[in-house]
């Protein structure tokens, strides 16, 4: 294929994602309230699932009522005129990426899979189940453990009793898109370490050396990602670094397999 032929394949790509991008908003347009009340608030309500499985586990343990959470009560505030009609528009949008990723993903894969080699090919099997499975993944982590403990905290947070915390509403969404979307992506890390693996940019031994100053990078990560407080960080940090550690399996392993198919070939030839 020449040059404009690529251009013309990749802007079919791009116009069939925007296609399934504008499909999925459009419902998620429609159900917004829906989507608002059930979901977005979800960590504000005392029925979410995480508290009430953390309430049912510490009575279960013989910790009585010590787990409960009961969420701070929180009213929302809309400070400018056509702000929840461009609230609405923002959900609509963040709805449709997440959603439709895995088929955004898949027409980006289809675009670069021809380039690639056999032997790369074969070691990128299931690509699009591992990373739609990691960013998933990530967004359930992130939605389930970091939003409420890292919501309850800022709601709760007060340094006078001459101030009351009332909040904008734009502020929440945009908060929770950063935490639910930046954990998304953050949860691709070990996917990103095969693929840099087996193109020789990267090796278990080089991650085992920057080690430490990975750990720096996941601090660093965890305080931008959450507020000023160690549990919350903790919560951040904790699987990330356990992320870096499978990553180095996995680049081991994938080494490994590298190693073995080419001294297979040599046999062969």
């Amino acid at each position: 294929m020449s040059f404009f032929d690529h251009l013309e394949d990749l802007r079919w790509h791009i116009v069939r994602s925007i296609i399934a991008l504008i499909v999925v908003s459009i419902f998620g347009f429609v159900y917004t309230k829906e989507i608002l009340d059930d979901v977005i608030f979800g960590p504000t309500n005392p029925t979410f699932p995480s508290y009430v499985a953390l309430c049912k586990l510490g009575n279960l343990v013989g910790l009585g009522d010590k787990l409960c959470i009961t969420p701070v009560p929180i009213v929302f505030q809309n400070h400018i005129l056509v702000g929840q009609v461009m609230l609405q528009f923002k959900l609509a949008f963040i709805f449709g990426l997440v959603v439709a990723f895995p088929y955004i993903f898949w027409e980006f894969w289809s675009f670069i899979k021809p380039a690639l080699k056999e032997r790369e090919l074969k070691g990128a099997r299931g690509v699009i189940f591992w990373v739609s499975f990691q960013f998933f993944m990530g967004i359930a982590f992130s939605y389930f453990l970091m939003a409420p403990f890292t919501i309850n905290f800022l709601a709760g947070y007060t340094v006078t009793d001459r101030a009351v915390n009332q909040f904008f509403i734009d502020d929440y969404f945009g908060l929770m898109s950063q935490i639910v979307l930046g954990m998304g992506i953050l949860f691709e890390l070990p996917v990103l370490v095969f693929f840099l693996t087996k193109i020789g940019f990267i090796t278990p031994t080089f991650l085992r050396t920057y080690r430490r100053h990975a750990i720096v990078v996941i601090l660093v990560l965890a305080a931008v990602i959450t507020p000023p407080d160690v549990i919350d960080q903790l919560i951040v940090f904790t699987p990330l670094y356990l992320l870096y550690e499978i990553s180095i399996y996995i680049s081991g392993r994938a080494l490994k397999g590298m190693e073995q198919a080419e001294k297979e070939a040599e046999e062969w030839s």
